[in-house]
């Protein structure tokens, strides 16, 4: 068991819990120093149409890519999210939205994730959105989804 910061970007999932302000966010600040990009710019219709740019951190990057193995307990997969115009991903991150790995069967409503969305001044929006759950819940079965992750790499 690795111990990690807990957090998973995930965003717009629809309306959520916003009783999630005074939350503590779940990745760490300096992220992009290490995390690896698993899944360059491009548009998320499941995101409000905002660019996107998947990362995780060093530990869930094999499993994210190759999908031939476990998420460890604390991986985080985060979504940086772009302005929807901003094709190229170069303008700031307007929100967040992270998971992170439960211990398998610990938490099966969230399909053994936690959820949180977080905006561009790193203030929880939201946890365990049943939207995003319900959406990622269909993401299991290979090739387009792999342990509650949606797309392919």
């Amino acid at each position: 068991m690795r111990s990690v910061a807990i957090v998973v970007v995930l965003a717009a999932c629809g309306s959520g819990d916003d009783g999630g302000s005074d939350a503590a966010v779940l990745f760490p600040a300096d992220y992009a120093a290490s995390f690896v990009e698993v899944r360059n710019c491009r548009v998320s219709g499941d995101h409000e149409l905002d660019q996107i740019i998947v990362k995780t951190d060093p530990v869930a990057a094999q499993a994210y890519q190759l999908r031939d193995r476990a998420f460890e307990i604390g991986a985080i997969v985060l979504k940086e999210e772009r302005d929807p115009s901003d094709s190229s991903c170069t303008t700031d991150i307007i929100k967040w939205t992270v998971m992170v790995r439960l211990a398998t069967g610990s938490s099966p409503g969230t399909l053994d994730w936690k959820w949180q969305k977080v905006n561009a001044d790193r203030k929880v929006i939201s946890e365990d959105e049943p939207l995003c759950i319900g959406c990622h819940q269909t993401c299991g079965v290979p090739p387009d989804g792999y342990l509650g992750t949606c797309a392919l790499p």
